[in-house]
């Protein structure tokens, strides 16, 4: 595939020859790996309710967070690897099932064959919507090359702060990376969309996941939102987070959040008067709610 010749995919621009199976930064070469395909329960409601979400997690990430609940797929390359042939027969397997949707989670370094997955699926008669579930850290280039091929956008808004994005994946201008990423994925597809039922046909939702000791940093991104995003932006805020991977040995994310400190960002949630969105409730299991990567992927 051309575009991996010199890949320039994401904004780590490692330029490397992934057809001739050298790996860039993301640890990719040319082939797909997936790790598991699924109907999730636990997305935003106008994703997940009533059917579920059509789930296909690939494997390997941009990204290098200490706190990854799926450091297995994503720092350790757990997976299975696959032909863009057989992605879109998953992707067309899971309409069969009845799912709301076709979510690509963390699918950045296969954009390209992805693309070609979805034609191929298409033609053969995949009308559901299909989501890009991102970690953010996205080329402008690339998402423009999606458009017509992605339905509903879904980033993560991680980090405000350059110092915690190096501290914690080890990426540098994410906040100015993403954001810009953030908007172009919006121009693309404007104000949301949905069904009789209220499942999302067309849109965009940004997450953040609300990491503790680091209530400042929640509240600059929902700040930001607030003031450059238009106003029926959908915002989900997750609560989530528990210590995992090399967070477990981190003296300042070694926690869950406190009740305090959710509490403070559903009090200024409100405040800034947002007015799409969700806030995860805290929850004492998140734990169980990570998938079972050792699963059999089903096609």
């Amino acid at each position: 595939m051309k575009e991996l010749e010199e890949c320039t995919i994401c904004p780590h621009q490692c330029k490397v020859n992934r057809n001739t199976g050298k790996i860039g930064r993301c640890r990719c070469n040319d082939k797909i790996k997936i790790a598991l395909v699924s109907i999730h329960n636990y997305e935003e409601p106008c994703l997940s309710e009533k059917n579920g979400s059509g789930t296909i997690f690939f494997t390997n990430c941009n990204l290098n967070c200490i706190y990854c609940q799926n450091y297995e797929i994503s720092q350790l390359g757990k997976g299975k690897e696959i032909t863009i042939e057989e992605l879109a027969d998953i992707m067309l397997k899971q309409q069969q099932r009845g799912v709301n949707n076709i979510n690509l989670v963390t699918p950045t370094m296969y954009a390209y064959q992805i693309i070609e997955a979805i034609k191929i699926a298409k033609l053969k008669g995949l009308t559901i919507p299909i989501i890009y579930n991102t970690n953010g850290y996205e080329k402008i280039e690339t998402i423009k090359d999606l458009n017509g091929y992605i339905d509903i956008y879904l980033p993560d808004l991680k980090y405000y702060s350059d110092t915690l994005s190096k501290k914690y994946s080890n990426v540098e201008r994410y906040f100015q990376i993403a954001t810009k990423a953030i908007q172009e994925m919006y121009n693309q597809v404007g104000k949301s969309e949905f069904n009789q039922e209220g499942i999302m046909q067309k849109g965009v939702i940004i997450r953040h996941l609300v990491l503790p000791n680091h209530i400042q940093n929640t509240k600059h991104i929902l700040k930001w939102i607030k003031e450059n995003m238009p106003e029926d932006i959908y915002v989900s805020i997750m609560a989530q987070y528990f210590p995992t991977y090399k967070a477990k040995q981190d003296e300042i994310l070694c926690r869950k959040l406190s009740k305090k400190e959710y509490k403070e960002i559903e009090n200024y949630l409100y405040t800034l008067n947002l007015k799409n969105g969700y806030i995860q409730e805290l929850g004492e299991h998140e734990e169980e709610y990570v998938p079972n990567w050792n699963e059999s992927i089903y096609f």
